[in-house]
């Protein structure tokens, strides 16, 4: 057999290869420039989605690139979190969605919530908000009262959240 022959028969084949799996955080956020980031737009701060609530940009200097600094608060529990990076650095950008359902009941015992969606499911996965302080004692008052709500749920990050409620008239 020449040296200069290559055997093909142990060369990888695609199926040998797991390409099913990906980056976890790919699927909860997008990548964005950190200076596309504006006012009242979402940024992932220390593995967070974020709300920004100020940004300011500084001059490119003598030595580098301009700045972008983020005063932004976690959309979940309103925990301020500042970051600075270059305009050109590539950001997460959060995927959030709301979702909402109709409050069915309230377990007594751990505080999980029996919701249905539009089309008639029922999921029971989610507790009273802890956030803000007293919103979840609210809840359960209007709910005690045998008030109709329809929640609105927070998705992002893999983390879910009831940010809203509002009576249901029809």
């Amino acid at each position: 057999v020449s040296p200069n022959l290559v055997n093909f028969t142990n060369m990888a084949e695609a199926e040998d290869y797991d390409f099913s799996s990906t980056d976890a955080c790919s699927a909860y956020a997008v990548p964005i420039e950190a200076g596309q980031i504006r006012k009242g737009g979402f940024m992932v701060i220390k593995g967070r989605p974020c709300k920004v609530n100020e940004v300011s940009h500084s001059k490119t200097g003598k030595h580098g690139a301009a700045k972008c600094n983020f005063d932004c608060y976690d959309i979940f529990n309103n925990k301020k979190y500042q970051d600075m990076q270059p305009a050109s650095a590539g950001c997460l950008q959060p995927i959030i969605t709301r979702t909402e359902y109709t409050l069915v009941d309230i377990d007594a015992e751990d505080s999980f919530l029996t919701l249905m969606t539009e089309e008639g499911e029922t999921r029971e996965d989610l507790k009273l908000p802890t956030y803000p302080e007293g919103y979840g004692d609210d809840i359960q008052a209007k709910f005690d009262e045998g008030k109709q709500l329809i929640l609105t749920v927070l998705k992002s990050m893999g983390e879910e959240q009831v940010i809203g409620d509002k009576e249901d008239t029809s």
